[in-house]
Order: structure tokens, then C-alpha cells, then sequence
């Protein structure tokens, strides 16, 4: 059990979070003495002392800063990805995409792989750790991110490329060659009544428009042109706009097989597809 300092500190960090709005007080205030402690949450048993630098992040957090900025890393699945500001921080809900496409590769012997709008490297580096055969690549526009996707996949093997997503051109070399598109690419309708947090993302990474359909619908061609005959996209897209998604692919007329997938409560957040076999 912690210290009587520790669990004081606790008590008071998670009254102070909660009072803010913050959703999971406790658990940041945990996380945030786990980090400062240099330990995992439950290795927090038995210490006594408040860590230093502990205050001073529960106000960071007080504040609404997102916790990942506050610790420097985000998880997802096996992952622990570097973020900051200018990155958009992964989501739990996006490991049931990369759980779809590492199930697609199963079979396949030394598949190609190309995540869009890949962000912190997050799809791809998840594929890549599952599937250690498979050539992978993530793209992304924007340098700032695209300095993070590169140092989270320092070591992997993994290609982390810049390129505008909505250029049927890009990544021109891997046409017609690709097993599996993944992509959770920017698809929020513009609004100002969001949780603080998500405003701390970078608006080019989560807004697409005011329906949150612009980049989708424009990156579509692109999508189709990298896929051999056969081969499979997963798009990760807002709550509201599944049969949005769905048209766009249908109305194309290169796709097939075109299925929603269900996040863990049950919404439909992911739109699946197989490019039309010759």
C-alpha cells in the first residue's frame, strides 16, 4: 500500500482533476505518480514520498492538458508511442481497426501494408509488431507528426513517408502492389463543443469539414490506386458518418464487400472494404 503522503497526495490530486472535469481523475492521478516515480501504476505499492515534478503535472492536467502531452507517451495495444503537441494522440478504439488488419494478413506471406495519415505511427507500428513479415509503411502530411511516426519506428523497419493522401500520386511506386490500407485519418465535423483535450490535438489531424467527410471522400482514389485486386481498406470514421463512408466507396465503383465494423460499445466507427477484383 502506499505511503500516508503518497495516498494524501492522491486523494487531494484526484478531487482537484474530478472538480476540472477530468474523466478518469484517479486513474491520471496514479499514472501521473507511477511516471514521476519512474514505475508501472501497480509498482506504486510501498512508496511513500510524493515524487517530484508531481504537482506540478496534476496542474497541467487540472488545466485540461491531455495526460499523453503530460507524460510524453501514449499506449496502444503493445505500444508505447512518443506524442506531444502537434501529433494527434491515439485512441483505444483505433487497436479494433489494427486488430481487423492484422487478422486480413494471417494468411499472407510477406504482405504490404500502407497506413494513411499515420500520425504517430500508431496502425502501422501496431501491424508491424503483429506481423513482423509484412513491408509496412505509414504516410503522413504534416512534418511535425511525421517526426514522431519516424522516431517511434526507429528500429522496426518500418517507412514512415511524407505525402498528401488526398494526391491519387502518392506513394506512386507501391500502386496496384498493396495487401491492406488502414487508415484513422482526420474525420470530426467542425465543432467548438468537444472536450478541451481533443483541442489540444492538431485541428488538421481531427477535423475534415463540416460534415467530417472532406478527407475521406478525397482520398478515396488514392486508396483504390494502391490496393492490388482483392485486397482490403479499413477506414476509421466518425460515429455519424458510417453511411457516408459507405457511399463514397460504393459510389466509387471499384469496391466490394463493403461492411461496417463495430468498436467495443457496439457503434459503428469503421467502414471495410475489398478493392474489385479484376
Amino acid at each position: 500500500m502506499e505511503g500516508q503522503a503518497l495516498r494524501a497526495a492522491l486523494i487531494d490530486a484526484a478531487q482537484r482533476l474530478s472538480a476540472a472535469g477530468v474523466a478518469s481523475p484517479e486513474v491520471d492521478a496514479r499514472l501521473i505518480a507511477a511516471h514521476f516515480h519512474g514505475v508501472g501504476q501497480l509498482d506504486l505499492h510501498g512508496r511513500t514520498d510524493v515524487p517530484e515534478g508531481f504537482w506540478e503535472a496534476v496542474e497541467r492536467r487540472e488545466r485540461r492538458e491531455p495526460l499523453q502531452h503530460i507524460l510524453g507517451t501514449a499506449p496502444f495495444g503493445p505500444l508505447d508511442l512518443a506524442v506531444g503537441p502537434g501529433v494527434f494522440i491515439p485512441r483505444p478504439e483505433t487497436e479494433v481497426l489494427a486488430d481487423w488488419g492484422v487478422r486480413q494478413l494471417a494468411l499472407m506471406n510477406a504482405p504490404r501494408v500502407v497506413d494513411l495519415c499515420t500520425g504517430s505511427g500508431a496502425l502501422a507500428l501496431y501491424i508491424a509488431a503483429a506481423c513482423p513479415a509484412a513491408e509496412v509503411a505509414g504516410v503522413d502530411k504534416q512534418a511535425v507528426a511525421l517526426d514522431y511516426a519516424r522516431r517511434n519506428a526507429a528500429g522496426t523497419g518500418v517507412d514512415m513517408l511524407q505525402g498528401d493522401v488526398t494526391d491519387p500520386d502518392t506513394l506512386r511506386q507501391w500502386h496496384g502492389t498493396v495487401d491492406l490500407v488502414v487508415t484513422n485519418p482526420p474525420y470530426v465535423p467542425e465543432t467548438l463543443d468537444l472536450d478541451p483535450e481533443v483541442y489540444a490535438d492538431p485541428p488538421e489531424a481531427v477535423f475534415a469539414g463540416p460534415s467530417g467527410m472532406d478527407i475521406i471522400t478525397d482520398m478515396v482514389e488514392l486508396i483504390h490506386r494502391l490496393l492490388r485486386p482483392g485486397a482490403a481498406v479499413g477506414i476509421e470514421h466518425d460515429d455519424s458518418t458510417s453511411d457516408e463512408v459507405q457511399a463514397v466507396l460504393s459510389q466509387h465503383g471499384g469496391f466490394e464487400q463493403i461492411s461496417v465494423l463495430r468498436d467495443l460499445t457496439g457503434r459503428a466507427r469503421f467502414v471495410t472494404a475489398s478493392k474489385l477484383s479484376d
